[in-house]
């Protein structure tokens, strides 16, 4: 019997660690990377949130010449392997959309947290409101009545957020413009990439072919680097010599820039690895309780007090979200206790 490791609750122990550190992780090297290249100011931010997904894109390589996916030693198990998937052009065509929305929902979380690290973060905690709105629109998805009736929570928290009390005591409206434009930008992003990734894997021969979610995320970050190069270049293409010169300069540049890469693909399969055997109520209490943390982890390392506004209306924001997630399994079981 081959040697497999650590126990599977261990492991999945590990991966719930792991997935929240590298939550953590890539928003901390992220941050530091856009403040090597001059701030949100610099023009250089789709640079930045390019030159990572090129990380993503090379260390999938890597893994695809070594044939190993390293992720799993992180819950003390043995590394699955991983070949390079058997797609075909068309699969490749087909998956298009979903990379397309992949890449923008990265691009666009980067400008946001660029803008305001703590607030992009609160933004972002309104993503089910678009993903009903996407869902009902687009994919004839639409959320149940109880799920819509949250949604007002959400969106009242993430307004509240973004109220200030002035020093006579009456409140308006004062935020970071570019937290709340991309922030809601990468939550509708999200949704189409929800959608679209819930589309194409409905094919269960292109399934087949990827191999597995681990080929299937390599493959998506791969062709968003590719999307976002001509974007890039036709967005800040003036700016490249600049920011080639600091990158071959500055050390703190190269560590973050490839680290914040190389956090943003791990953490992303760590969640896979953990969400995929847990049940939906202990996957929404976890990605509830991830943002939080991370809230609480960047105020920490940024030095930025969250104001007493953006306190309660996260809080309000996260409460609804959770509720969102949860409510539809908790109105069952209460229906079938009444029925018992």
């Amino acid at each position: 019997m081959a040697f497999k490791g650590a126990p599977d609750s261990v492991a999945l122990l590990l991966f719930f660690v792991f997935w929240y550190a590298g939550n953590m992780k890539y928003n901390e090297y992220n941050t530091a990377a856009l403040n090597a290249v001059g701030g949100k100011t610099s023009g250089l931010t789709m640079t930045v949130a390019t030159m990572q997904l090129g990380v993503c894109a090379v260390y999938a390589m890597i893994m695809w010449a070594i044939k190993l996916n390293p992720a799993k030693l992180l819950g003390l198990q043995m590394p699955d392997k991983q070949s390079m998937p058997k797609i075909t052009q068309a699969d490749v065509i087909k998956s298009l959309k979903l990379a397309f929305c992949a890449a923008g929902a990265h691009a666009a979380t980067v400008f946001a947290l660029g803008g305001d690290p703590l607030f992009g973060q609160i933004v972002k905690s309104a993503e089910p409101v678009l993903a009903a709105i996407v869902g009902t629109v687009f994919y004839n998805k639409a959320p149940t009545f109880y799920k819509v009736c949250c949604l007002p929570i959400i969106v009242g928290g993430v307004a509240f957020a973004s109220l200030k009390k002035g020093v006579d005591g009456s409140y308006s409206l004062k935020f970071d413009v570019t937290a709340l434009v991309f922030g809601m930008l990468a939550n509708a992003f999200a949704a189409f990439k929800g959608g679209e990734n819930s589309r194409l894997m409905a094919d269960k021969g292109i399934a087949e072919r990827y191999g597995g979610v681990g080929n299937q995320f390599a493959v998506t970050q791969i062709l968003g680097f590719i999307i976002l190069l001509p974007i890039m270049y036709a967005t800040e293409g003036s700016k490249l010599p600049t920011f080639l010169e600091t990158l071959k300069t500055d050390s703190s540049l190269q560590f973050n820039l490839v680290m914040s890469g190389l956090a943003f693909f791990i953490y992303n399969e760590l969640a896979t690895y953990t969400l995929k055997v847990t049940g939906a109520v202990t996957a929404s209490v976890a990605n509830t309780a991830k943002r939080v943390i991370v809230m609480v982890y960047m105020a920490a390392v940024t030095g930025k007090v969250l104001t007493d506004e953006q306190k309660i209306g996260s809080a309000v924001a996260i409460t609804g979200v959770l509720l969102y997630a949860l409510i539809d399994d908790l109105l069952k079981s209460k229906k079938k206790t009444k029925a018992a």
